[in-house]
């Protein structure tokens, strides 16, 4: 059994979190599964109560674990890693066994000001369409996903059922639209009270924003502006060394 050492550099409060999360890790704490009480945690490592309460609540608050008021603190679903790739929302989910949806929140044309003419390359003005969606897995609401389509690729979007549907496939299905290239960027930042209405999560949780720029033919044909509960998500790259030069 692992155990706490009083002489490492590390606080104890870490160093039980690390033990809680290799256990996780292990399967021997499966999802949903309750952990130790602090009061068994605490005789376990030798920690006073406070120590244990500090490592728990720092798995809490990285989403590793979840609490039920009476009843105790348990193992939460492992997060999904954020695809750093040009694919679907729907795409995304069924590929790792999930069932996609999608719940209409709004939809729009409007003309495009200063920015969005930046963004997409166009002369104020320009038509676009707006799409606004809550995406779900499952059931469980993920992310809020703001679609901007230039209207002229797919001039009657709007009429088009899309609730439970994938917005790239219909773009594809119907208006011969395929992207094949886009950038994006990733920032944190903190939920307000109307999107943690819609995602189910307390106001001011770490959210993460993400905006892409989606292209046809080099053309700029869509921009996401979306916003995904960072308690369920995580970001993962690979990492190798720079040759060296002679």
């Amino acid at each position: 059994m692992a155990t706490i050492d009083p002489n490492s550099p590390v606080p104890k409060y870490f160093q039980l979190r690390a033990i809680l999360l290799d256990l996780i890790e292990r399967s021997e704490l499966p999802v949903d599964a309750p952990i130790p009480s602090e009061r068994e945690l605490c005789a376990r490592y030798g920690l006073s109560r406070m120590t244990v309460r500090q490592g728990v609540e720092q798995l809490v608050s990285e989403g590793r674990l979840y609490r039920v008021p009476g009843k105790g603190t348990f193992v939460a679903r492992p997060k999904i890693e954020m695809p750093l790739r040009l694919v679907s929302f729907s795409e995304d989910m069924i590929s790792r066994g999930m069932r996609p949806g999608a719940i209409d929140i709004s939809r729009r044309t409007i003309p495009a000001d200063a920015r969005l003419a930046r963004l997409f390359e166009v002369e104020e003005g320009t038509m676009i369409h707006v799409i606004e969606r809550l995406r779900t897995a499952d059931g469980e609401p993920m992310a809020i996903e703001r679609a901007h389509i230039l209207a002229s690729l797919a001039p009657d979007l709007l009429d088009r059922r899309l609730a439970d549907r994938s917005l790239y496939g219909v773009l594809e299905a119907v208006y011969g639209i395929v992207f094949d290239a886009g950038d994006q960027t990733i920032e944190a930042g903190l939920a307000d009270a109307t999107e943690a209405k819609r995602l189910q999560i307390p106001r001011g949780s770490a959210v993460l924003l993400l905006q892409r720029r989606s292209y046809m033919n080099g053309v700029c044909a869509e921009l996401g502006v979306s916003t995904y509960r960072a308690d369920r998500y995580q970001i993962r790259t690979a990492l190798g060394n720079r040759p060296s030069r002679g």
